[in-house]
């Protein structure tokens, strides 16, 4: 009999960098196949960029599901950088600052059964990116409707 694929747990993960570079807080949503929640929102001891922020708010996920016994993961994140550096293209060199903790994510993945990496569009991501923006006790972004076909007004 054949074995049974795990059920994936789906991580957002969204990071912020206030000014860029400058305070990092980090934020992820951590969804178990069974529909319970676990989340991170932290505010980072060191400073650095947006893309330092989001490759460690995606670790701080990944080891939160490690933690809780998740065998696949799904990950959503709207980091163009995360997603050609880890997704499909990820062959692309990577930036020297971020080639430790890309190596990391990089590793971390392969210790799940399973994983997908997908890029989100901001507004699919918007709980992530409030977890990190209060992390550095900030208000959440205001949301924006995403950018599609308007009607002409005649």
């Amino acid at each position: 009999m054949a074995e049974l694929e795990p059920l994936p747990w789906r991580l957002h993960s969204d990071g912020s960098a206030v000014p860029n570079p400058g305070r990092m807080g980090i934020g992820a949503i951590l969804v178990s196949p069974d529909g319970t929640r676990h989340t991170v929102s932290e505010k980072l001891a060191n400073a650095g960029c947006n893309n330092e922020a989001e490759v460690q708010a995606l670790l701080a996920g990944l080891r939160l599901a490690r933690e809780l016994g998740a065998q696949a993961i799904a990950v959503y994140t709207d980091s163009d950088l995360i997603a050609k550096q880890l997704g499909a293209c990820a062959n692309a060199p990577d930036p020297v600052r971020l080639h430790a903790p890309l190596l990391d994510a990089r590793t971390l993945l392969t210790t799940f059964a399973s994983h997908w990496l997908s890029w989100v569009p901001r507004h699919r991501n918007q709980e992530a990116d409030r977890l990190a923006r209060a992390a550095l006790g900030m208000a959440p972004k205001p949301a924006k409707p995403p950018k599609g076909r308007r009607k002409l007004k005649r």
